[in-house]
């Protein structure tokens, strides 16, 4: 999987080599990673032949109304949940026709959200065949928990696409 300290960009380079291997396309939903993911696989040359695009839905309701994440989920739970990391990765997948969805949602802090804790961070990877959902409790500021879920999705769907 990598080391924990291992860079983002390292960790972007490892999947889209390996989405590459695969024939497989990505896209990225990001809520409180704000397009950092997306920003570390552009930053990787040659990331146009798998990267089909990115949305970031930092407002609950575009999670519903782009993304196409269930309205009452939203309501009852809030955006800071699996289930809704799951539907975002799924949806993006669909929306942008890629063959994988990548998906950020948390909360970076310093407040909480949603009566959720700072550092309180879901990701998921939708594939053609499964979709793989990670809870994260992460330390210290909101740069560094936005940082950590951005290398923890990476390494997640690089992982996943693996199989």
């Amino acid at each position: 999987m990598g080391t924990p300290g291992e860079s983002a960009l390292r960790k972007a380079a490892d999947l889209l080599e390996a989405a590459t291997s695969r024939g497989w396309t990505l896209a990225v939903a990001e809520s409180l990673t704000g397009g950092l993911v997306s920003a570390h696989l552009v930053a990787v040359p040659g990331a146009s032949a798998v990267l089909r695009g990115g949305v970031v839905a930092y407002a609950t309701d575009l999670k519903e109304s782009v993304l196409g994440v269930d309205g009452a989920l939203l309501a009852e739970r809030g955006a800071v949940d699996p289930d809704v990391a799951r539907q975002m990765a799924q949806g993006v997948a669909r929306v942008l026709g890629a063959d994988v969805g990548l998906a950020t949602t948390g909360v970076a802090g310093p407040d909480p959200q949603d009566g959720k804790a700072p550092g309180l961070v879901y990701v998921a990877v939708a594939t053609p065949g499964r979709t793989e959902v990670r809870e994260l409790r992460l330390e210290g500021g909101r740069a560094d928990v936005r940082d950590a879920a951005c290398r923890h999705v990476l390494t997640l769907a690089r992982v996943t696409i693996s199989g």
